[in-house]
């Protein structure tokens, strides 16, 4: 059965990627994002990757915006089976050098989108009791880090509005699903259209992933939406579990750590364009792809991911494991007396 999925900020980085895998598996994929070229090339890949694509220029702050693409998806490929929210802006600065129109900006887009995809999708896959909603999260929503106050409260709210619809959808027994995939640090090419304040180029903090190991994240997310969570990379888990176990600590790691592990060595261009108010691949007609500039630097594999994909099929093959030994141990005692 050909799947209906529709992907906001779905031009590049995590949301293209995700695009493509669809794509390979055939489905009709509805390609959300305010550039006209990211949009063009990554309904390109697509179909180069034998699904079908449809692109509608979207900004997801705007909630009549999001209601009207989820209409033009379902006119075109019928009812949405999977929706997934990923696109959001940021501001790399110190709060205090953070403008509040600025900071209400990546709020609308990084907190509000997902509300706005999830109540779009929501209104059609309740009355047809059929559904999942996919959010792409991050480390930085449990464990903030200094210079992205904007995004990480951002991310904080989509866990706690999330987990209040989850538990909703449980109460009323619906069928429809929604759970959240948090990220590591992944090359994508938002480090180079952030808006930033800092004197040298915004990088993510090492260890880097490649976008492709986090689309595999968002797709089995898609595939097994009952769990709460799904985390990808060692760093989303050793930061998660550090937050739990070692919250003041890591306060004072990061007050000492990351401003500098947040900037590469290069400065920071006079006139850099950003995306927080306009797309950066428009008027110039530029295509940015998927990748970012950390190519060199990133993983192709996340052993968390495969555990998190496998952890049913991993404790049924533990259990079992156990009562057989168990039941050598024991037959072995029987045979000695």
């Amino acid at each position: 059965m050909t799947q209906n999925v529709v992907i906001t900020g779905s031009s590049a980085g995590i949301g293209r990627e995700t695009a493509i895998l669809f794509g390979r598996r055939g489905a009709n994929v509805t390609l959300l994002a305010r550039g006209r070229s990211g949009l063009d090339g990554a309904a390109a890949d697509v179909r180069e990757a034998g699904g079908q694509a449809l692109t509608v220029q979207t900004d997801v702050a705007d909630a009549a915006q999001v209601d009207a693409a989820a209409s033009q998806a379902e006119g075109a490929f019928g009812p949405i089976d999977v929706w997934v929210n990923v696109a959001f802006t940021s501001v790399f600065a110190p709060f205090t050098e953070i403008t509040s129109e600025e900071f209400r900006r990546v709020t609308e887009v990084s907190y509000l989108g997902f509300v706005h995809g999830t109540m779009s999708a929501l209104a059609r896959m309740k009355k047809r009791d059929h559904g999942t909603i996919v959010q792409v999260g991050s480390a930085l929503g449990e464990r903030s880090i200094p210079l992205q106050s904007a995004y990480c409260g951002a991310k904080h709210a989509i866990n706690g509005f999330t987990e209040s619809v989850r538990c909703e959808l449980l109460h009323e027994k619906s069928h429809v699903r929604i759970t959240v995939v948090q990220m590591p640090a992944v090359n994508t090419p938002q480090f180079s259209w952030v808006r930033t304040r800092l004197p040298r180029q915004p990088q993510p903090v090492p260890p880097i992933y490649d976008p492709e190991v986090a689309a595999r994240g968002v797709l089995a997310a898609a595939d097994r939406p009952g769990r709460k969570q799904y985390w990808v990379g060692g760093s989303t888990v050793a930061t998660l579990l550090a937050q739990k176990f070692a919250a003041p600590a890591l306060d004072r790691y990061l007050a000492r750590t990351g401003f500098d592990s947040q900037q590469a060595d290069q400065q920071v261009s006079p006139g850099r364009p950003d995306n927080l108010w306009e797309p950066v691949d428009d008027p110039a007609g530029t295509d940015h792809g998927a990748h970012g500039s950390f190519d060199d630097r990133s993983h192709g594999h996340s052993a968390e991911l495969w555990l998190s994909r496998h952890a049913r099929e991993l404790l049924a093959v533990t259990g079992a494991t156990a009562l057989g030994v168990g039941g050598v141990l024991a037959g072995a005692r029987r045979r000695s007396r």
